[in-house]
């Protein structure tokens, strides 16, 4: 099993602001707990040990929030990007250094089940492949022009991006890779500057990007004040208590677990 987990928390979060109170995106409470903290959470109950985690616009607080917390038998790595007001892709390369075998990627402000996770982390990846989970069900997408879509022929992703016309799914934003993903980034960058759908278009061209279907699991982008209150509501009866032995995450210091480049 995979557990190495890439988590990217870069980023300016300016359209949640109304309800940030100043926090950084990933800091932003979300069912009595920070938004990252139930992205870690829920890729330990799937199996990731350690975590690289890219931070950018606040991340002064989330180091700071780092340093107060306890994180049991999972190791975080932080990778400082000072070039956060760019695309996605940007910060994914701030953490080509940390990654040198297959792993997961995820977004610091989408919400999603373990077993999604889980299920993606046992599909085999060729070389070369890089595994994208999907959403068939786009009628109950909450924000549809905001949303990532896809196109595929079979399993194979042969277009991705916000404002396609053609599509059959949605990108929730988790992605099953290895370190040829870093290679992708960088033959996408132009002008310094790339997006993850950069990659995903070049990777598609290739017949390189593989769709997993994630059936009726919940998941959510919370990117708007609109977004995370859906996702409170349709998460309400997953979030309710930590399971024992789960809640990796308390007030204590962390000691060596943690680690910055």
């Amino acid at each position: 099993m995979k557990n190495q987990c890439l988590i990217l928390a870069a980023g300016n979060g300016t359209r949640l602001r109304p309800v940030s109170a100043g926090l950084p995106k990933p800091l932003v409470p979300f069912r009595g707990k920070p938004i990252l903290e139930h992205v870690i959470l829920r890729a330990h109950e799937a199996g990731i040990e350690s975590f690289v985690i890219v931070v950018g616009y606040g991340s002064d607080l989330i180091r700071r929030w780092f340093d107060s917390r306890w994180l049991g038998n999972v190791s975080v790595t932080l990778v400082e990007n000072p070039e956060y007001h760019k695309s996605n892709g940007i910060s994914a390369l701030k953490a080509k250094d940390e990654i040198h075998e297959n792993f997961l990627l995820l977004m610091a402000d989408h919400i999603f089940e373990p077993e999604t996770a889980k299920a993606l982390m046992r599909e085999p990846l060729a070389p070369g492949e890089v595994i994208l989970a999907v959403d068939p069900n786009i009628d109950r997408i909450y924000d549809l022009d905001d949303a990532t879509k896809v196109r595929r022929d079979g399993d194979r992703i042969v277009d991705i991006g916000k404002e396609i016309a053609n599509y059959d799914a949605l990108d929730t934003g988790m992605f099953l890779g290895s370190p040829v993903l870093f290679d992708k980034l960088e033959s996408a960058t132009r002008d310094g500057n790339c997006s993850l759908s950069d990659a995903m278009r070049q990777l598609a061209r290739e017949r390189n990007l593989r769709a997993f279907e994630i059936g009726d699991a919940h998941w959510q982008d919370v990117d708007t004040p609109e977004a995370l209150t859906h996702a409170e509501s349709i998460f309400a009866g997953h979030f309710g208590h930590e399971p024992i032995g789960e809640s990796l995450v308390g007030d204590r210091t962390m000691g060596d677990r943690m680690t910055s480049v």
